[in-house]
């Protein structure tokens, strides 16, 4: 269900910006407009983000980001377009009205962590609460929960300045998760942060919303953290949204040469899943079955090994044809005895970075199956290597590894 929605929305700047709003309803261009002295800051942008989405803008400085995400919650008004939140268009609601949804439905983490520098950390975080008129034990309470979340349990009389820049963000999360509003904004929230810091407050996050199930529309120029974040991805271009997708979506089927060029030197193994490279296994047979049915599936798909599935399509094991042709095909023989179950699966959602290794050392194509050990697919070493296209200098040694094994690969790989 979608929890906000941007429908058509621009905001242009300048003395005649109604005028070039009207001008870009009837397909004038970007420049054009400009040559009226108006900035167009964002233009034309629809999406919709659903209940309990990670949803990523992403940009270069001076793409609009930040002004889009300042429109979705009435801090800047359209120039023109609509902006709802649970189906309320807020463009059109006046001051209190406005406040009232900010307060039941929207908080907002800011980039340089807007603290109140002479209030303790328990007070900045209650502050949200204190605003919705919630008494000052009550409001504490719900502070101290999330400060907990986040790794403050125990800081709560320190001030801002006491803290570094990390536990300051820290604060601002708990802030706007202690409103306890269904939609948190996040403008370019940690961009502030070293690198490592920055790295844990993407773990934090994501371990809080495996948690809390927020909306969120977070805002970053760092495509490697839209990447590892985003459930979905929205890319702007001089004010424009020119592609909205999956990270996935994004690296194997970018929308424009911008697109493509943006996402070049991302290191694929990182983003692309075991999900994303399986193919059909070429011979599967029932944990039923007798050698003999087994060995004619593998023979008529020109195979020398079969996965064994139960009647729920759960992988048991393999069965090498080899095998299955010494067994023979005697009074009551079953293939149980033949099951080599030692195959160890991977999840659909495993980075491909994760499965070199493992595809290297396996004799077979490594299966990947779901939480109740369905078989979804397998992984040859050929297709890993396809899959990939040109690959970085980091997996470079991994994929001389692979081709130098492939020798060994059975035509189960083929």
């Amino acid at each position: 269900m979608s929890r906000l929605r941007a429908q058509n929305v621009s905001k242009l700047f300048g003395r005649k910006a109604e005028e070039g709003a009207r001008r870009l309803a009837k397909g004038a261009t970007v420049d054009e407009i400009r040559e009226l002295g108006v900035t167009p800051a964002v233009v034309d942008a629809s999406f919709e983000v659903d209940e309990g989405e990670i949803f990523v803008v992403m940009g270069l400085s001076g793409s609009g980001k930040s002004t889009l995400i300042r429109m979705l919650n009435g801090l800047l008004p359209p120039t023109s377009g609509h902006v709802e939140i649970d189906g309320t268009d807020i463009s059109g609601l006046g001051g209190k009205a406005l406040r009232a949804v900010r307060q039941a439905k929207v908080s907002m983490v800011f980039q340089h962590f807007a603290l109140f520098p002479h209030c303790s950390v328990l007070t900045n975080a209650a502050y949200g609460l204190e605003v919705q008129g919630v008494p000052k034990g009550e409001r504490e309470k719900k502070a101290k929960e999330f400060l907990r979340l986040v790794g403050l349990e125990g800081w709560e009389d320190r001030l801002p300045g006491q803290l570094s820049g990390g536990m300051r963000q820290r604060v601002g999360l708990a802030r706007a998760l202690a409103a306890e509003t269904d939609i948190l904004l996040m403008d370019e929230a940690f961009s502030a942060l070293d690198p490592l810091i920055r790295r844990e407050m993407q773990d934090l996050l994501l371990e809080l919303q495996a948690d809390l199930g927020k909306t969120i529309v977070f805002i970053t120029h760092d495509l490697n953290e839209a990447m590892r974040i985003g459930d979905r991805i929205a890319v702007m271009r001089e004010g424009s949204i020119v592609q909205v997708g999956t990270a996935e979506q994004i690296l194997t089927d970018p929308a424009s040469g911008y697109v493509a060029q943006f996402v070049a030197d991302v290191d694929r193994t990182r983003v692309l899943t075991a999900a994303s490279v399986m193919e059909r296994p070429l011979a599967t047979v029932a944990s039923t079955d007798g050698p003999q049915a087994a060995l004619r599936t593998m023979r008529e798909s020109q195979a020398s090994a079969a996965y064994v599935v139960d009647g729920d399509r759960r992988l048991v094991g393999t069965v090498r044809a080899d095998a299955v042709a010494e067994a023979g095909n005697g009074d009551g023989a079953v293939l149980d005895g033949l099951i080599d179950k030692g195959m160890n699966p991977v999840a659909p959602h495993t980075a491909v970075a994760e499965l070199f290794t493992r595809c290297a050392e396996s004799p077979l194509p490594v299966p990947v199956t779901d939480e109740s050990g369905t078989l979804l697919g397998v992984i040859p070493r050929v297709r890993l290597l396809a899959a990939l296209g040109a690959v970085n200098g980091e997996t470079a040694a991994s994929t001389e590894s692979l081709q130098r094994r492939g020798e060994e690969a059975t035509s189960v790989d083929a």
